[in-house]
């Protein structure tokens, strides 16, 4: 299973592959462009006073995904829940509804002119991927007939439109600290970050981690913690995380001119993994779910990390901004691909989102989180 799933940037797996670099030089398809009708247009002063993290999913008939899954090639089999078998479509028609006001509509072509020539830069887990995906699907849908290359090496994915200078590419890095493989085993070094020259020269970065701090048993990925001269087998995982990502955000304040880049920071993706949580006796986990919860309150419990990575942001000199996705994905039990991610009906993905899908919705969030600037 974990063969299968490294094809989309599994978060069971920590390697660096190295492999040859594939490049593709494509002219885009000419397909429709499909219309960009997420959410309405607004004014740049609401826009700049909106917080778009608090709202709910309203359900819109007349709401239509940015792209078709079946013309975007570059969604990777684990997120294309359609191609995958899934029935139903409604889990396609629900926006994201801020409280008093709109999220600004995304458009493609003003987000490639705006990054002409810049470099974006997604350095996290499988959800950053789920993210990259997402949005190189929606630029691509809105200039189709643009050239592109698309490749990977090693753990770097990578997609260009030559047309207007852009790259957006993703960096498989889970932790953002430090693993080191010593005789003792895979060491977890949480005060020490040697891969930051890679995310130099980026003019936008989205960071990522998480989930991987979360595992435990076979899932866990490394055989011990290190923090300064002190190597433990177990610690609380959320108290580890705490430091790595203290680490990371002090490596932003030293290294990232934040008048040249702008950082972001992916924010807590939800898991559906307890029917319980949302009160649903009839069902285990995320499967079979066809709606979203409604109102804006999850009556599950909350998400550890999520106060923790605030508490970390806050204490920054140079703040990244909080994509702030938690509440929105604790609502959409209905938004993964559980039996649909292409490993047989056996294998339940709760964890991850279809494409397209609910990740749209973040880097919608992103596109809004650059006009509020």
């Amino acid at each position: 299973m974990a063969a299968w799933l490294g094809l989309w940037g599994s978060y069971h797996c920590f390697t660096a592959v190295s492999l040859s670099l594939v490049i593709v030089l494509v002219h885009g398809v000419d397909n429709a462009i499909y219309s960009f009708n997420i959410g309405h247009e607004v004014k740049r002063n609401q826009v700049k006073n909106c917080d778009f993290f608090q709202g709910s999913w309203v359900f819109d008939n007349s709401f239509n995904p940015l792209y078709d899954s079946s013309s975007c090639p570059f969604i990777g089999g684990g997120f294309d829940c359609q191609k995958n078998g899934r029935p139903d479509q409604n889990y396609l028609k629900y926006r994201w509804q801020p409280h008093g006001c709109d999220l600004p509509r995304f458009n493609g072509i003003d987000f490639l002119e705006k990054h002409r020539n810049k470099k974006i830069l997604f350095v996290g887990d499988s959800l950053s991927n789920n993210m990259w995906r997402s949005l190189i699907c929606m630029l691509h849908s809105a200039v189709p007939n643009s050239d592109y290359t698309f490749g990977s090496r090693g753990s770097l994915s990578t997609f260009s439109l030559p047309e207007y200078g852009v790259s957006v590419n993703w960096l498989k890095n889970g932790f953002l600290v430090d693993m080191g493989y010593e005789k003792i085993g895979k060491v977890l070094k949480l005060d020490s970050i040697s891969a930051g020259s890679q995310w130099l020269g980026a003019d936008v970065l989205i960071f990522n981690s998480y989930h991987w701090w979360t595992h435990s048993g076979r899932l866990q990925t490394w055989d011990y913690f290190r923090f300064g001269h002190k190597t433990v087998k177990e610690m609380d995982h959320m108290e580890a995380y705490k430091i790595a990502m203290t680490t990371w955000g002090n490596w932003v304040d030293k290294n990232i001119d934040t008048s040249k880049t702008r950082v972001f920071f992916q924010g807590v993706a939800a898991v559906h993994l307890n029917a319980k949580e949302w009160n649903d006796p009839n069902h285990k986990d995320c499967s079979e779910q066809t709606e979203p919860l409604k109102g804006s309150t999850y009556p599950g419990p909350g998400v550890p990390g999520e106060a923790i990575l605030k508490s970390i942001l806050s204490k920054m000199a140079k703040p990244a901004y909080l994509l702030d996705i938690t509440l929105l994905t604790q609502l959409r039990k209905d938004g993964h691909p559980s039996i649909y991610a292409g490993g047989g009906p056996k294998f339940i993905d709760c964890s991850h989102w279809c494409l397209a899908g609910v990740p749209d919705t973040w880097n919608q969030l992103l596109y809004a989180a650059l006009l509020q600037k």
